[in-house]
């Protein structure tokens, strides 16, 4: 009975040990196949690189001076000389209106003067030879005072009758036609005074942070869409001190000397200013960004058990190799730089070199 016994025991051992093996040897197949289903990727660290902490605008090409020429009474324009785009000189005759009425106010204003001058002249010797009063002789010095002003009015009002050009420069825009009535200061003609090549400004907007930040003179580098292969050199000029209604944004006007290139108003122009210092700041290869909308973006950041976890990131900008990130990650973290595109938040990943 006894051998029966261990005899059974030793068949229930070699049972279960056989069972154990089994288990085992079916864990360690396991393995393998959970790795082959993982996503090879490449990881890098997150690095701290000091970066220049420039700011980028876009505007149009201008001049420092631009002029909306009126005349200063209404009428009947007469003459056009300019056309647009055309260059006028300083003292150059533009525009003028028909001068008829004007002439005419003139001349009442003449006729009402003499009439005056003799009525003041008379009352004078009346009050020499004591039959004039005082206040006769008063009353018509008053008189005559008040049509000499007038004719200096009417005459004043005759020399903006024509419309002539305050400095050197070219017609932007010629608003009013020949024959039209004009009213007193609507615009009929738009110039952009200039001198030569150092007149020419790139007038950009800006945020409330980037004014605060640029000063006058800083430089700047500009470049032109109509120019691809240069580059030039400018200087802050002006700085506005209200923001544009239209566009809620402050203008800043950038002085550029163009050389013997030859600028036209109108032209698109992209601006950096130079910064005067450096700052450090967490940079990431492109690489590892998906879904990237404006400034924000994502990255796979692995997990120590092969798991993965998707984070937000704030792009400030760009360099030549990097991204430039505001936040979302720390120096030190490691971001996927491969197969991000076969990855989501479930993925599993082996870490190759």
């Amino acid at each position: 009975m006894k051998r029966i016994i261990i005899h059974t025991l030793s068949l229930v051992l070699i049972v279960s040990c056989s069972h154990k093996n089994e288990s085992a040897n079916a864990g360690e197949k396991a393995d393998p196949l959970e790795d082959m289903n993982r996503i090879p990727v490449k990881v890098v660290a997150v690095n701290t690189e000091p970066v220049m902490d420039s700011i980028r605008a876009t505007g149009l090409i201008t001049t420092k001076n631009e002029a909306n020429l009126s005349f200063k009474i209404g009428g009947v324009i007469d003459r056009i000389y300019v056309n647009e785009g055309q260059p006028v000189a300083k003292g150059e005759l533009l525009a003028s209106l028909k001068i008829t009425e004007i002439n005419t106010q003139l001349d009442q204003a003449n006729l009402s003067l003499e009439k005056a001058q003799r009525d003041y002249s008379r009352a004078s010797n009346l009050y020499k030879d004591s039959v004039g009063t005082l206040e006769q002789l008063q009353n018509e010095k008053t008189i005559l005072d008040i049509a000499k002003q007038a004719v200096d009015a009417i005459a004043f009002n005759h020399q903006y009758a024509f419309i002539k050009a305050g400095a050197d420069g070219f017609v932007t825009r010629k608003i009013a036609n020949e024959g039209e009535v004009i009213a007193p200061g609507a615009p009929v003609l738009m110039i952009n005074e200039t001198r030569g090549n150092k007149d020419w400004v790139l007038r950009v907007g800006v945020s409330d942070a980037e004014w605060s930040a640029i000063y006058l003179g800083q430089k700047a580098v500009i470049r032109l869409d109509a120019f691809p292969d240069r580059t030039f050199i400018g200087k802050v000029y002006r700085k506005s001190q209200s923001a544009d209604q239209a566009s809620g944004s402050f203008q800043v006007d950038i002085q550029i000397n163009f050389n013997k290139e030859a600028p036209a108003a109108g032209m698109f122009g992209k601006a950096v200013f130079v910064p005067v210092k450096t700052i450090n700041e967490n940079t990431i290869p492109y690489e590892a960004l998906v879904q990237i909308n404006g400034n924000k973006a994502f990255v796979y950041t692995p997990g120590p058990d092969g798991s993965l976890k998707r984070v937000e990131v704030i792009i400030r900008s760009f360099n030549e190799k990097n991204a430039i990130v505001g936040s979302g990650l720390r120096q030190g973290d490691q971001v996927v730089v491969s197969n991000n595109a076969f990855l989501n938040d479930k993925s599993r990943i082996v870490i190759v070199k």
